[in-house]
């Protein structure tokens, strides 16, 4: 699990609540709140 404010590194993010994807193409890019829910827990797809 991974949490808004981390730098998890590059990838894809699907929110724990809604599903929604967040991509990040950086690894010093920090995982934002879902864009969608404002759900701040994520998972990794990729």
């Amino acid at each position: 699990m991974y949490k808004t404010g981390e730098k998890p590194g590059k990838g894809t993010y699907i929110c724990t609540s809604c599903g929604t994807t967040v991509t990040l193409d950086d690894t010093t890019d920090t995982l934002p709140p879902c864009p969608k829910c404002d759900n701040t827990t994520f998972y990794k797809l990729s």
